[in-house]
């Protein structure tokens, strides 16, 4: 018998795929190791069950729409960024690179300003929705717009991301109402404890769609980027870099540069330029190291 269905969790040559008859347990078929292929969670597949013995096996891996290297997941629809308005202080370049690597990875990126009850938050909020970012502004401790969130969650498959200290986890009880994660310990939830997971999975939400487990998520790898790429990554800039004076403005420091202008006249907030020439930096500073 065959079925449809995703896979949510892979771990010692087992793949765990969600169907309609519940979760079943897989192995991959040898040849997708000749194809150099190898089953992500994430992955829509078919396999196959045999009735008898009541194995699985992974038949076909569907195409995917995108793909993750940390953490190695498949076609992930949106990234939860995760950043609170107050303690810890907000990180905005780490916010930025998220974002970036949100926009790198072609996934809509959900900004999530948490602890609006130490901070209100409205200056952030205004702040990313002007530069034309989703943005929804939280209280895990009171459930501000938690509401909100679950409706931006559902039928998603959704890598919540951000440092420590900004209340993800407290969220996702929020989200699943239940005391049921742990700091930095999605895997509980699908009931394997609280022992520190090394692997990706998919914890089904209640209401529809996926957030993923995960020990981490890092922020793209800066090598698979060139300086003149980054401006790519900074949506509100689009509208003004193709006007620059220069061919191969770097939207740094040379005259006639309208993203420049635009940082002036106050159409691109400041901090987002900020963050901009330092990931440019870092990414020839990364280069130089080569």
């Amino acid at each position: 018998m065959q079925y449809e269905g995703r896979i949510v969790k892979g771990i010692g040559g087992f793949y765990y795929v969600d169907t309609a008859d519940g979760i079943l347990e897989c192995r991959a078929r040898g040849i997708f190791r000749k194809e150099k292929l190898i089953p992500l969670v994430g992955d829509l597949v078919t396999i196959s069950v045999d009735e008898t013995t009541g194995t699985g096996a992974v038949e076909e891996i569907h195409p995917r729409k995108n793909l993750l290297i940390r953490p190695p997941v498949a076609n992930v629809t949106q990234m939860a960024v995760v950043v609170a308005t107050a303690n810890p202080k907000p990180n905005l370049y780490l916010l930025d690179k998220l974002i970036a690597s949100a926009e790198y990875a072609g996934i809509h990126p959900l900004i999530c300003w948490n602890k609006t009850d130490l901070d209100s938050g409205e200056d952030y909020g205004e702040l990313y929705r002007n530069a034309g970012f989703d943005v929804l502004l939280l209280s895990a401790e009171t459930g501000q717009q938690v509401d909100l969130l679950k409706e931006r969650l559902k039928d998603q498959v959704t890598v919540f991301a951000g440092n420590s200290g900004v209340g993800k986890s407290s969220l996702l009880n929020r989200i699943f109402g239940t005391e049921t994660f742990a700091t930095g310990d999605v895997s509980s939830r699908v009931e394997r404890g609280k022992h520190t997971t090394r692997h990706s999975e998919l914890a089904a939400l209640p209401f529809g769609g996926y957030i993923i487990d995960t020990p981490g998520f890092g922020s793209f790898d800066i090598s698979l980027l060139q300086p003149e790429n980054v401006v790519e990554l900074f949506r509100e800039f689009t509208p003004y870099a193709d006007g620059c004076r220069f061919r191969d403005c770097s939207h740094t420091v040379e005259q006639g540069c309208q993203v420049l202008q635009a940082v002036e006249d106050g159409k691109i907030a400041s901090s987002r330029h900020e963050s901009y020439c330092a990931l440019v930096q870092e990414i020839r500073d990364a280069n130089k190291r080569k």
